[in-house]
C-alpha cells in the first residue's frame, strides 16, 4: 500500500524534478492540478551573499499551496518533493538538507547515490524519501539503506536514463519489492500512466512533457524544440556529463557537433559543484525523453495535466471493455 501522502491524488502521478527547468511556479501550477509538483533542490541559486534561495522557494510554495487548500477544501493541492542530488560533488547537500528538514518537507527524491543520512533527515522530519534507479542493483542498495520507495528509471527517460527495458526493470524490482515503485521512461499520455500500473508500477514519473508548459524555467527556444521534436530526434551520450543522458539532437547540431559522432566521456567528469553536472560549454544541449512524441503546443501544466486525466480515465475505461 502506498504511504497516506501518495494516496489520493487526481491521476497517480509524480512531476520529475528537472535541471533549471523545475522551479516553484511550476511546482504550484502541477500542485494545484492534482499531480506531485517537484524540484531540484539545486535549482535554487542565490547569489553569494545572499539568503539562500532554497529556503525562499520552499516558503512561498507552501504559502500558496495552503492559500489553495483554505480557498478549495474540496480539492487541495497534491504535496510537492524536493530532490536531493546526493552525489559527492555536491557541496550544498548538507545545507540543503537542514532546511528541507526545517521545512518539514514531505516527500524526498534522491539521486546519483544512496545515503543513509539523508533517508534519515527525511524520517526525522516525517517525510518519506524515494530513490531513482536505473537497475535492479541499485534498487537493493537503495533499500538496504534506508529508502521508502523507488524510481525505475528506464530506458527512454529524459536525463540520465537507465538502458533497460521498462518491462525487465519493473519485473526485477516488483519480484522482491513491494513497497512504493514508481516508473520513468517515456511517459507522456494517459494511457502510458496506466500501462505502468498495469506493468507493476504504482504511480508514473513525468518530465519532458513539461518543459513545454508557460510556467518552466526553460528557455523559450527548448520549449519550441520540445514541440517540434519526436523520439528519433533523442541521441545517448555520456560526452556532455561523463554518465550517458538523452538529449536533444537538434541542440546538439546547433552547438556545432554531429550527434551521430560524439566522444564518449569519464564518469569523474560529472561535477555538481556549481549546480549542475553539465561544463557550461555544454549549457544550451537540452535533456529530453522519448515521449516528447506526444506534446503538439506549448501551454500551462494544468491543462496539460487536465488532458492526462482526461486521457487516463479513457485509458481505463477502454481496458474494462477487453
Amino acid at each position: 500500500m502506498l504511504p497516506p501522502i501518495l494516496q489520493g491524488l487526481r491521476i497517480p502521478v509524480i512531476a520529475s524534478p528537472m535541471f533549471i527547468v523545475s522551479g516553484p511556479d511550476l511546482v504550484i501550477a502541477q500542485c494545484k492540478a492534482g499531480i506531485v509538483g517537484s524540484f531540484p533542490a539545486l535549482n535554487a541559486r542565490e547569489k553569494d551573499g545572499e539568503p539562500p534561495l532554497l529556503d525562499a522557494w520552499l516558503t512561498r510554495i507552501e504559502e500558496e499551496l495552503d492559500r489553495h487548500n483554505q480557498s478549495h477544501p474540496d480539492h487541495p493541492a497534491a504535496p510537492f518533493a524536493v530532490n536531493q542530488i546526493v552525489h559527492r560533488s555536491n557541496a550544498r547537500l548538507e545545507r540543503d538538507i537542514e532546511i528541507c528538514h526545517r521545512h518539514k518537507v514531505a516527500i524526498w527524491i534522491t539521486s546519483l547515490g544512496a545515503r543513509v543520512e539523508v533517508n534519515q533527515a527525511a524520517h526525522d522530519c516525517g517525510g518519506i524519501a524515494l530513490h531513482d534507479v536505473i537497475n535492479n542493483g541499485f534498487a537493493k542498495k537503495a533499500i538496504e539503506k534506508g529508502a521508502d520507495g523507488l524510481i525505475a528509471v528506464a530506458a527512454g527517460a529524459g536525463g540520465h536514463a537507465g538502458p533497460q527495458s521498462p518491462f525487465a526493470l519493473i519485473q526485477e524490482i516488483r519480484d522482491w519489492w513491494d513497497g512504493p515503485l514508481l516508473l520513468s521512461g517515456s511517459i507522456a499520455t494517459g494511457r502510458a500512466v496506466l500501462a505502468a500500473q498495469v506493468m507493476g508500477a504504482d504511480l508514473a514519473y513525468i518530465g519532458s512533457p513539461f518543459i513545454a508548459t508557460t510556467e518552466a524555467q526553460a528557455d523559450p527556444a527548448y520549449k519550441q524544440m520540445i514541440v517540434d521534436s519526436g523520439a528519433m530526434d533523442i541521441v545517448a551520450s555520456s560526452l556532455f556529463t561523463g554518465v550517458s543522458g538523452n538529449y536533444l539532437a537538434p541542440s546538439i547540431r546547433r552547438a556545432g557537433l554531429d550527434p551521430e559522432a560524439l566522444a564518449a566521456a569519464d564518469a569523474r567528469a560529472m561535477n555538481f559543484g556549481d549546480g549542475s553536472s553539465k561544463p557550461k560549454a555544454w549549457s544550451t544541449i537540452w535533456g529530453a525523453g522519448q515521449g516528447i512524441g506526444a506534446v503538439r503546443e506549448v501551454e500551462p501544466a494544468g491543462a496539460r495535466i487536465d488532458r492526462l486525466a482526461a486521457e487516463y480515465v479513457a485509458a481505463k475505461e477502454a481496458v474494462s471493455r477487453l
